[in-house]
């Protein structure tokens, strides 16, 4: 009985120092690869290297050179079409982000947001004063749409995969529906696992 009691007690204690939990600060900008799959790094390398290919194209200097002014860009879907789970928000926050710090492109509201925007201007009509009320009719329309999607291909043969990701975003004049640049980010990671199964 009593040896029982101590193996249990043992058994116990063990249990409690493997499950002990450790959580330590990581630099944002470490590169950080656990399991292999999408992460932070990824959506940092598509946001940076889609920012700078776009501002960089023709279609933003033709604009202003015909309007005379900086072009009004909303995001629309940015499709998952992988085969995880991809915050798709996440670089396409990115992306308008330093599009608008660039100081060439002005942003409008997404579609979501405009809703949520309109509601907060209704609810003004009946409890905002006159003076402060904000109006209808008023929104800047957008001249370009930001759509796109992210896939993958997955290919694996015993413990070694590889993942394939690519992001393609497109730039379309909401007017012509004239799409003036398309970019593509294309990241491929090998991963090698030891002897447990995937």
């Amino acid at each position: 009985m009593k040896k029982g009691a101590i193996l249990m007690l043992v058994a116990a204690t063990l249990m409690a120092c493997s499950s002990k939990r450790q959580v330590s600060r990581l630099d944002t900008d470490s590169v950080t690869d656990l399991s292999g799959q999408w992460n932070d790094t990824d959506a940092k390398l598509v946001a940076q290297e889609m920012i700078t290919d776009c501002l960089s194209r023709v279609w933003l200097t033709d604009f202003i050179a015909a309007a005379g002014d900086k072009p009004v860009v909303t995001v629309g879907t940015i499709r998952n079409m992988s085969s995880e789970h991809i915050d798709t928000e996440v670089f396409s926050t990115d992306f308008e982000r330093e599009l608008i710090n660039s100081g060439r492109v002005r942003f409008v509201a997404s579609r979501e947001q405009r809703g949520e925007i309109r509601d907060e201007r209704m609810d003004q009509q009946n409890y905002s004063s006159e003076e402060t009320m904000k109006k209808f009719g008023r929104e800047v329309g957008a001249d370009f749409i930001l759509l796109g999607s992210v896939k993958t291909i997955t290919d694996q043969i015993e413990r070694k995969r590889t993942i394939f990701y690519q992001t393609d975003l497109e730039l379309i004049n909401l007017e012509t529906n004239e799409k003036v640049w398309i970019g593509t980010k294309e990241i491929k990671k090998g991963i090698s696992q030891g002897k447990v199964k995937w």
